[in-house]
């Protein structure tokens, strides 16, 4: 029976990780994200209701799990806060649940104001990001330079470091960017009163996690973006700026692979993927349309467009290797059933082995595999003998190509929505 069971998005993101979370959860005694930050939105729809969350761990509308944000999070205090509150206006108890890292680096305004100026001076190579201030905080991390959540809830460490990270930035704002400068005045005292509501809120997160894991507690690591955005083994530099992959639990929550007993890789049954980047079998027609309007493909967190295109069967396969994934969980196979036939790609042409960074993903030209779509409708199932005939030969396929067994289906939004052939927890 698995204790500790990892999520991961295994395409661009937006797979349909919350929903699936928000069911396992319910499971777990701890839900635990492990890297990222606000940029990220896992859309939860729960009797109807919808709610997109964060950074707070999508167990949070369980009635029992502890929500633990690891070190690898860079938080926003100020979103981070009102996220607190704005589940606490729908009546949902979220302090006494919440333990946050103090290790988590802080991101601040000008962080935010940087990651705007650098994606305004990119014009047409824009990368794509939300402008919320990830990419620098991670930076000032990687630097030694950043502040973190501890440094806020500390009057006098807050004063001797701020200083120093607010010229540092408004130099590049002024000097290089062209841009206004952010007054750091405003930026202290905003810390200051952040940090000191946070700081109830501090835990030690990877102490928590090793003793439920010596209790045999069941615990739940949420990821968020996906896979092919990893900032190592994604379409660099069309990526984010962390480890989106199996290797941020262990630095980002502070346990080790010993500690990992089920990897869940969620895969839409088709591929989308936000923003700017290469995308190998992206649709401008017809279809690619019908799969956007079918799917409600509009990001959780930023409300743009997704790109649409069919699901690639090479990239998949490979961030099944790379995270040692022990079964998916294929969402939206619904949004297929209008299709008279589906494709796979199973090879890229142009391309010499896998490619290694944006310049050979654009040269990489899809091969496909055809086959039958199916007469019927998924949407709702939660018995496998219900499925039609061509949806489970798609299926079967998927498996033989990628190398990894399919347990779950999402058969629709609601949590109860699902045909569960093997259960992550057993």
């Amino acid at each position: 029976m698995a204790q500790s069971v990892v999520i991961l998005g295994t395409q661009w993101g937006d797979e349909g990780k919350g929903k699936i979370v928000d069911l396992l959860a319910h499971e777990a005694d701890a839900v635990v994200r492990f890297q990222g930050g606000h940029n990220a939105g896992h859309t939860l729809v729960v009797g109807g209701r919808k709610t997109v969350l964060h950074v707070i761990p999508s167990g949070v509308l369980t009635d029992r799990a502890r929500c633990l944000i690891g070190n690898g999070v860079v938080v926003a205090p100020h979103a981070l806060i009102e996220e607190i509150r704005g589940l606490e206006a729908n009546g949902i108890e979220v302090r006494p649940r919440l333990g946050i890292s103090p290790a988590c680096p802080a991101i601040l305004g000008c962080h935010e104001a940087l990651d705007r100026a650098k994606e305004r001076s990119r014009g047409k190579k824009a990368i794509g990001t939300t402008g919320r201030g990830i990419g620098p905080a991670y930076e000032d991390k990687a630097s030694r330079l950043g502040l973190r959540l501890a440094d806020l809830a500390d009057p006098a460490r807050l004063a001797d470091k701020l200083d120093a990270v607010i010229d540092y930035h408004n130099f590049l704002l002024t000097r290089y960017y062209d841009a206004d400068p952010v007054d750091g005045q405003q930026i202290a005292d905003d810390a200051a009163r952040q940090g000191e509501e946070l700081k109830p809120m501090f835990a030690d997160v990877t102490g928590e996690l090793h003793d439920l894991r010596r209790a045999g507690r069941a615990i739940l690591f949420e990821g968020a973006q996906g896979s092919l955005l990893d900032i190592d083994h994604g379409t660099y530099p069309f990526v984010t700026s962390s480890n989106t992959t199996v290797g941020g639990v262990m630095t980002g929550a502070g346990v080790g692979p010993g500690d990992i007993d089920y990897v869940l890789g969620i895969t839409k049954a088709y591929a989308t993927r936000v923003g700017s980047g290469p995308f190998p079998t992206e649709l401008d027609d017809a279809d690619g349309r019908m799969m956007a309007e079918r799917g409600v493909e509009f990001g959780a967190t930023t409300g743009r467009p997704r790109r649409c295109g069919w699901l690639d069967a090479v990239a998949l396969k490979r961030m099944v290797r790379i995270n040692g994934i022990t079964g998916l969980c294929i969402t939206k196979l619904d949004v297929l059933d209008a299709f008279d036939r589906v494709r796979i790609c199973v090879d890229y042409e142009g391309v010499d082995g896998f490619p290694v960074g944006a310049e050979e993903w654009s040269r990489a030209r899809p091969v496909y595999e055809d086959m039958p779509g199916w007469d019927g409708d998924t949407q709702g199932l939660t018995d496998a003998d219900k499925l039609p005939a061509a949806a489970c030969a798609y299926l079967d396929r998927l498996e033989e190509l990628i190398e990894a067994p399919v347990h779950m289906l999402s058969t629709g939004p609601e949590r109860d929505a699902n045909v569960i052939l093997r259960h992550p927890f057993g």
